[in-house]
């Protein structure tokens, strides 16, 4: 029976555990606490848990070197020295994160050792690069071009459960998605390239409609401009990859980088601080709403209101940055109760031009979380690289190098099988002229 290593038991690793060892393979999940994995694998005759921290390279490499594959769910920091062990071992990897420019640098190694280092192959980035793919390559099988594809995924709570000003509820630790607020971004728009700094991130918005459910926020996420390479569509003039919010989130964001609460750079002594004082220190003294240049009913008012930040209550913190003051307030306000259910939406809208007419082409995708049970993120991020990975272990797969999963032998086979499992996208096309 072969053996997969998972490394990592965090919040995406049980419905990929799960899938593994119904599938008939033995899994080994590695963690630093070992707790969590337990509670993964349960009684399943097929798992097995070990204690590992991640800096002990001796274990690390036995563990490597004893399995058939690995997979990596690991901080994306750690994902090159696991790739090097699986080089070294030459076992395959599966890993649900960008590839990075280190790894992009295995490349040419893992070809000369046989060794596929699959990466990209979760939710976003996973399941919106294979959905755009299949749609690309059938418009080119038709005798088209995409002249324009924009692309917009978002984790959200379900509208049952959109319960505070926010729109928004973390599963699990809200530093990547406050981190994400803070990054540049760059996208095509109509043959130009679009640069946007961290502090105009959400200047960049459009509304984006999802049938059934309604309206939301549509902003860049990072650089979109790579695609018109990945994508093979050197045809187009406007790509943009973004993230997907509820309502007001860009216009509450976009005061949130101006009032200095995300910064993550100065220390601050937060002993005997409350949160009113804290806030006041940001603004120098100043009255928050005129600070922000917002009426006093603002939104972002509203949302730091309902947060507690405006109450002069203790901060818990002794020391930290900004940021840890927000994130910790965030964290404990903003989470999921018993029973409610997050919700995945990713849609993509294609401009296809055919020598006779355009088409318009809309692909949606919406999954929902199981009450008390996995959520859809976990989900919609676990069962690909799970599918990819049995495909990796049956010879299904046999690219070797750094990939992520855009050639159809890998998204085909992993698009129908999410499908089967209820993961759908539904897709409209009508003609534009």
């Amino acid at each position: 029976m072969k053996q997969v290593l998972v490394l990592g038991a965090g919040l995406v690793a049980r419905p990929l555990v799960d899938y593994l060892m119904n599938a008939g393979y033995k899994v080994l999940v590695a963690t630093r606490t070992v707790s969590k994995a337990e509670r993964i694998v349960g009684e399943h005759p097929n798992g097995m848990t070990k204690q590992l921290d991640i800096q002990d390279h001796k274990t690390l490499e036995k563990l490597v070197s004893g399995s058939d594959l690995v997979i990596s769910l690991l901080p994306y920091i750690h994902h090159v020295t696991v790739a090097k062990l699986c080089l070294k071992h030459q076992k395959h990897m599966v890993t649900t994160s960008y590839v990075s420019e280190a790894m992009k640098v295995l490349d040419v190694e893992a070809k000369q050792k046989g060794v596929l280092l699959l990466n990209e192959i979760g939710l976003d980035p996973g399941i919106d690069h294979m959905s755009a793919m299949k749609i690309i390559h059938e418009v080119e099988d038709n005798g088209g071009e995409i002249i324009s594809f924009t692309s917009y995924c978002g984790g959200l709570p379900a509208p049952e459960a959109n319960t505070n000003p926010w729109g928004y509820k973390f599963s699990w630790s809200p530093r990547g998605v406050v981190m994400a607020a803070k990054n540049d971004a760059q996208f095509l728009q109509d043959g130009k390239v679009v640069r946007r700094p961290g502090t105009e991130l959400f200047h960049t918005h459009e509304s984006i409609n999802i049938q059934g459910i309604g309206d939301f926020e549509g902003y860049p996420n990072r650089n979109s401009v790579p695609y018109v390479d990945i994508y093979d569509i050197n045809s187009t003039k406007t790509l943009l990859r973004g993230t997907l919010r509820n309502k007001t989130w860009c216009e509450v964001w976009t005061k949130l980088g101006e009032l200095g609460i995300l910064d993550d750079n100065r220390k601050l002594d937060l002993k005997g601080k409350t949160y009113l004082d804290f806030l006041k220190d940001l603004t120098g003294g100043e009255d928050l709403h005129r600070y922000l240049d917002v009426t006093p009913d603002a939104r972002v008012m509203e949302n730091l209101r309902w947060l507690g930040m405006l109450e002069p209550n203790p901060i818990p913190l002794e020391e930290g940055t900004a940021m840890d003051v927000f994130c910790h307030k965030l964290e404990e306000k903003l989470t999921y109760g018993p029973g409610e259910r997050d919700m995945i939406v990713l849609k993509h809208t294609f401009i296809a031009q055919y020598p006779d007419h355009k088409d318009r082409i809309t692909s949606t995708f919406i999954d929902y979380g199981i009450p008390n049970g996995d959520t859809a993120m976990s989900r919609t991020v676990a069962y690909p690289a799970a599918i990819g990975a049995r495909m990796i272990l049956e010879g299904k797969i046999t690219e070797r190098g750094v990939h992520i999963p855009i050639k159809p032998n890998i998204y085909e086979p992993v698009l129908e099988e999410l499908e089967n499992m209820g993961m759908e996208f539904i897709e409209k096309t009508e003609r534009v002229e």
